[in-house]
């Protein structure tokens, strides 16, 4: 069998899909348009396991793609990241994706989490709920999160449960697979949307094909299984649409006759499966993780496992241990009473601004953010960046729609800086000068923009904004 893994990436699922289909006997190719000093990481990688598994090379065609390549190829491995309307892939006989192949053989039960924001969080939760209720089994945390679920495909039970993040692009990936009786290759037990926001409308013609692809996460689903979502137009909508059971996670308390939870005004999280049931607390008030959108994830993951069976003890204890995931309002450093956070994965201005309302009460906040522009309406960032003490823009098409509403709202900034190095030691001068006034400060960068231009990826511009900020503290 020749394959073709069209854009090996650097985050693992062209690596897993690659060594998948070695595992297989096949004779592999890879296609990148980047050049090899960018992918020499993942290309070391793979050719160490070539030669573990005692397999042919792969072969590779870096910097462009061949047409003739997806023709000859029996089948093609689809990179998230690549348009569906490639031309490339117009003329290829057989597309699968990392997902898909890992769909198609798994035999665990199945959690999938997508939404604009906050699918990570809450997908991280929820596996840890899961491995911490185990009484048989493992629970395993793969997708978008930067973990090809063909990692872990060889290790995996019956007893297993997974639990899968899933992009807009991912779901839209496998939109019409299906299995030998014509139902939807995507069936999780448990379907969980977070808050769905304008977002990638670079990529999609309009909201309503983004929000289409999404609901992609359910469409499989029948009456054995649970949808969560929130109780926004959206939510509304998925909930209303799914043949699985609704249950709704809200900032309000639920009507009574409807299943769900929601946040109490002491914080905790609080759970009613059906009409007639009684609640329970499912959220702790007191979390490690810090800002009201993350008790809402916190709720999202509770429902999906206690829709399930999980014990309401084990998912308050597992939560209130819960200490988050780096890029998503990570604490990662602190010096001379000033905190520093990684923010990176908020890549559109509402992830951003919820950034500053979680960051900016009591104590100071330096604000780092700004980049590159996804056709995106920056209004909610602005508004919310009067909160902040400090702004510091970074360089990018994004920043420049910014700096225009700001300068509008009479909000004063910093920069554009298009040197991380400099803008990190700006955010420090400012931190320092807000540290001796008030006792205390946070500094965090939460751009509320893509990476592309100063970064390869969002994980890379939250990496080297740690790095920076520890070589100059």
């Amino acid at each position: 069998m020749k394959a073709l893994v069209m854009g090996l990436g650097l985050h693992g699922g062209g690596l897993e899909s690659a060594r998948f289909l070695l595992k297989k006997g096949a004779d592999v190719m890879v296609t990148d348009l980047r050049d090899e000093i960018t992918l020499m990481p993942a290309i070391e990688q793979l050719d160490r396991i070539c030669s573990e598994l005692g397999s042919k090379p792969v072969r590779y065609v870096l910097g462009r793609h061949k047409t003739e390549d997806f023709k000859n190829a029996d089948i093609v491995i689809k990179n998230p990241g690549v348009r569906q309307d490639s031309p490339f892939l117009e003329v290829s006989k057989k597309i699968e994706t990392d997902i898909s192949l890992f769909l198609k053989y798994s035999r665990a039960r199945l959690f999938a989490v997508t939404g604009t924001k906050g699918k990570s969080s809450t997908a991280s939760a929820l596996h840890r709920i899961l491995a911490s209720e185990r009484k048989k089994g493992k629970a395993f945390l793969g997708g978008n999160i930067t973990v090809s679920p063909l990692t872990f495909l060889d290790e995996l039970t019956e007893s297993d449960d997974v639990v899968l993040e899933l992009s807009s692009f991912q779901l839209g990936d496998i939109k019409n697979y299906t299995v030998s009786d014509g139902s939807k290759l995507l069936k999780p037990k448990a379907a969980v949307l977070t808050p769905v926001m304008h977002d990638h409308l670079d990529r999609y013609s309009s909201m309503d094909d983004y929000i289409d692809d999404k609901r992609n996460i359910y469409r499989g689903q029948d009456s054995s299984c649970i949808t969560v979502a929130g109780d926004d137009r959206w939510g509304k909508s998925f909930l209303g649409e799914t043949k699985g059971r609704p249950l709704v996670c809200s900032y309000a308390r639920l009507d009574k006759g409807t299943g769900g939870g929601w946040i109490n005004t002491d914080g905790t999280g609080i759970a009613r499966l059906f009409a007639d049931t009684e609640t329970v607390e499912l959220v702790p008030q007191r979390l490690l993780t810090p800002g009201k959108h993350q008790r809402f994830n916190m709720l999202s993951a509770a429902l999906a496992a206690y829709g399930l069976g999980a014990e309401p003890v084990v998912i308050r204890g597992a939560l209130a241990s819960f200490t988050g995931i780096e890029h998503r309002l990570e604490h990662f450093h602190e010096a001379d009473k000033i905190h520093y956070y990684n923010d990176s994965a908020a890549t559109i201005p509402e992830a951003a601004a919820a950034c500053i309302e979680a960051l900016s009460g009591n104590t100071p906040l330096v604000l780092v953010t700004g980049g590159t522009d996804k056709n995106l309406d920056f209004s909610p960032l602005s508004k919310a960046a009067g909160k902040a003490k400090d702004i510091i823009l970074l360089s990018g098409t994004g920043s420049e729609k910014l700096e225009s509403l700001l300068d509008e709202n009479m909000v004063s900034y910093k920069g554009p800086f298009n040197d991380l190095e400099k803008a990190v030691q700006c955010a420090i001068e400012s931190a320092e000068n807000n540290m001796r006034r008030e006792g205390s400060c946070n500094v965090a960068l939460s751009p509320g923009c893509a990476s592309f231009g100063m970064f390869l990826n969002e994980f890379d511009r939250g990496r080297k904004w740690k790095e920076a900020v520890l070589r100059n503290t």
